[in-house]
């Protein structure tokens, strides 16, 4: 199946939280907290103002981002959990910079 959101909206992967704590604590999955942010998976057209021009959206596919807590619907689209949300319920993107990007690689 494909997904295509509209407006406004933003699909999200959530971002795979740590699985033990830093004392080394193995977390089982009901007691962990989900994690505020995640990769951007699709972005929808656009936003419009009052006169029907488009407004560009500010984050596009592939932006790692953080989110409110609260924030957006979780679905599963073909058996994978994601999150569908308005652009404004985003706080920030994440710019991975020096030693953060070489860990992610």
């Amino acid at each position: 199946m494909t997904f295509r959101p509209l407006h406004d909206r933003v699909v999200i992967r959530r971002a795979e939280g740590d699985f033990t704590s830093k004392g080394g604590i193995i977390i089982p999955d009901t007691a962990k907290e989900k994690p505020q942010e995640g990769e951007v998976i699709a972005v929808g057209p656009s936003l419009r103002d009052e006169s029907g021009k488009p407004i560009a959206l500010d984050v596009k596919a592939g932006d790692f981002i953080l989110f409110g807590k609260w924030s957006g619907t979780e679905v599963r689209i073909d058996g994978e959990d994601l999150l569908i949300m308005k652009e404004a319920d985003i706080m920030g993107i994440v710019e991975k910079t020096g030693a953060a990007a070489e860990r992610a690689a």
